[in-house]
């Protein structure tokens, strides 16, 4: 039996419960009020009564010998049959029956009647109860009988009532048949109405289980209702929907599991416990967990880096992504750059309330990219360091050779004091080339982990080290009359590496007296905004074309790859032949802003100036730096 046909069964018996619990309180309701009605008529009969009894005889009867223990009078005629239904008795007021229609013997003393105490009082009463004289159950009316405003008796009537059940019992069985009859028909209803329910219920149930099934046979020809068949065809529709969907998830999961497989780079998935539910062949490999079972262990058990542990707890308590790079030493070494991103729930559609329960690491295997960095920052800085004495041993003898040739107007000596300049001013430039190259050198060598010995955090005045750079550059400004203003408040100080700070202005005070016309004006302006140190040089020069802005801090990167140099053989544009750098002097200073977790931006406009400007936070994460720092370093290789 199902359980929708048991609830069917069962409000059908609270019915009829109820429905019994109905008809008994109708009928005690009923014989309540077959009670009343009669006990109403015997009032009204007993008024008409009094009214055509001799009230005189009655008042005789009551005072004669109206004493202790008195012989029932026998003086009051009535028409005979009078007293065939009713019954007429006179008591007097000490309780004794003085006259009774039915009886002639001496009766009991009646003081103890609660309608005969009531009509002593002065007050019209009825009762109902069984006769102790006739032994019948009967209904009393009493009423006081008066002389000169004094009550001397109790004029009483009465009549036999037979009981409720005995006045229907003649139809009791008809009705207990029929009552029978209703009952079994209901529950006949009830079962039939519940089985053709729980039949419907049973079709759905079968395709919920078992797809949309064809029914043939009696199962097609049976009768479900309208309401029911709409619910399976949605049902089956439903059904369809589902196993597509189904399917579909299925194929994207393979589909998900052939490209983790397929990954060179290794993945972990795990939830905020960091207890893994997913890692690829890649990441087993690399950790040697071959066919372990990886549900139960921990990103910390399968990976033994507590660096990949914590980062993987910053990715979840703070909800970003997040990326680093990461040495592992084993056998060999190996690094890694590291993405972590979080898993995210959305708990609350209406609130948009957000909860980061995993998060996924991707392991990207860099050792081979890093090995080649760390030859080609050697490679640069050894290079620059052998060619730095054969530059300056060539540029020395060439300004030698210009002090030893005599300018005495012989066409020979010119051109050799001619060649003499060449070779001297490209010395210089390759000896500022192989600076600048050394700089950088060192810049990336700090930057890498923060564990250079020339790397010195100290508070610094701004001031000094605006100052100090604009002096180092101010020989260069005066051949151009070019006037430098500084704007800087001298109380302000910050935490700074002080040197590079003043190579960093150096190059872009350089920057702007190069591209500057003569006789304008360059401004040096320093300011706190809110938690960021700014540094700005501001020129009036000739700007650069909005499509190269975003390249322009790259090393080696010129604007106008045809120009030449500040002798401007070539006749490029004007913005080259103010070109006389290497083309590192911008990839310094973005390498400078770098290394103080800031960054270096341009704005400007060509053929109205442009203003550089170098932000510096006061205040930033220690493990955030690393990663930005050895991606800002790397990205100009």
């Amino acid at each position: 039996m199902t359980i929708f046909r048991k609830s069917m069964i069962t409000l059908g018996a609270a019915v009829i419960g109820f429905s019994a619990v109905i008809v008994v309180s109708i009928l005690l309701f009923m014989n309540s009020l077959y009670y009343e009605i009669n006990a109403a008529g015997l009032e009204h009969t007993a008024k008409i009564f009094w009214t055509v009894l001799d009230k005189d005889s009655v008042k005789e009867i009551l005072l004669n010998n109206n004493n202790a223990d008195p012989d029932i009078h026998p003086g009051l005629s009535l028409p005979s049959g009078t007293f065939d239904t009713y019954r007429l008795t006179l008591i007097a007021s000490s309780g004794y029956v003085m006259w009774d229609s039915h009886v002639s013997d001496r009766l009991v003393n009646h003081l103890d009647r609660k309608e005969i105490k009531a009509a002593l009082e002065g007050k019209v009463a009825s009762a109902r109860r069984e006769s102790i004289t006739t032994g019948l159950k009967r209904i009393y009316y009493a009423m006081p009988v008066y002389d000169d405003m004094n009550i001397i008796g109790v004029f009483r009537l009465s009549i036999a009532v037979p009981g409720f059940l005995a006045r229907i019992s003649p139809v009791i069985l008809p009705f207990l048949v029929f009552i029978t009859l209703f009952v079994i028909a209901a529950f006949w209803a009830i079962f039939v109405f519940s089985r053709s329910l729980s039949a419907s219920l049973v079709r759905l149930v079968k395709i919920a289980q078992a797809g949309s099934p064809a029914y043939s046979g009696s199962e097609a020809s049976q009768h479900v209702t309208l309401e029911f068949d709409a619910l399976e065809m949605s049902l089956k529709a439903m059904k369809s929907e589902l196993n597509f969907r189904f399917e579909q998830a299925k194929s994207e999961g393979q589909r998900l599991e052939a490209i983790l497989n397929g990954m060179s780079e290794a993945v972990f998935a795990m939830d905020s416990s960091l207890k893994l539910h997913l890692v690829n062949p890649r990441a087993r490999e690399l950790f040697n967990l071959g066919n372990k079972e990886i549900i139960s262990m921990t990103l910390l058990e399968a990976t033994r880096s507590a660096d990949l542990a914590e980062a993987a707890k910053r990715t979840i308590s703070g909800g970003r992504p997040l990326e680093m790079e990461l040495a592992f030493h084993t056998d060999q070494e190996q690094h890694f750059q590291v993405f972590a991103a979080p898993l995210a729930r959305t708990t609350s559609l209406s609130a948009g309330a957000v909860n980061y329960n995993g998060a996924v690491l991707v392991l990207q295997e860099i050792t081979r990219l890093v090995k080649l960095e760390r030859v080609r920052k050697d490679f640069v800085a050894n290079v620059s360091h052998e060619l730095r004495t054969p530059i300056q041993l060539i540029k020395g003898f060439s300004e030698t050779l210009l002090d030893t040739i005599s300018d005495n107007g012989d066409e020979k000596n010119k051109q050799m004091i001619h060649f003499t300049q060449i070779i001297r001013k490209n010395a210089g430039i390759m000896e500022n080339l192989t600076n600048d190259l050394l700089i950088l050198s060192s810049l990336e060598n700090t930057a890498g982990y923060r564990r250079g010995s020339d790397y010195h955090i100290e508070e610094f005045s701004i001031m000094s080290l605006i100052d100090e750079a604009v002096c180092a550059m101010q020989p260069q400004a005066k051949k151009k009359q070019i006037e430098i203003i500084v704007n800087c408040p001298q109380e302000l100080t910050a935490k700074l590496q002080g040197s590079f700070i003043i190579q960093a202005l150096i190059n872009l005070i350089d920057n702007g007296i190069k591209f500057s016309p003569p006789e304008s004006e360059l401004r040096v302006n320093a300011v706190l905004e809110g938690d960021e140190l700014v540094l700005e040089v501001h020129d009036r020069g000739i700007g650069i074309p909005s499509e190269h802005l975003a390249r322009i801090f790259e090393r080696f990167y010129r604007v106008d790859h045809s120009r030449s140099r500040e002798d401007g053989s070539s006749g490029g544009s004007n913005w080259a032949k103010h070109s006389g750098g290497t083309g590192l002097g911008l990839s310094i200073v973005r390498h400078v802003a770098a290394l103080h977790n800031g960054k270096a931006e341009v704005e400007s406009r060509y053929g109205e100036g442009s203003v550089f400007r170098i932000k510096i936070p006061q205040e930033s994460s220690s493990e955030d730096s690393s990663s930005s720092d050895s991606s800002s370093a790397s990205s100009d290789s």
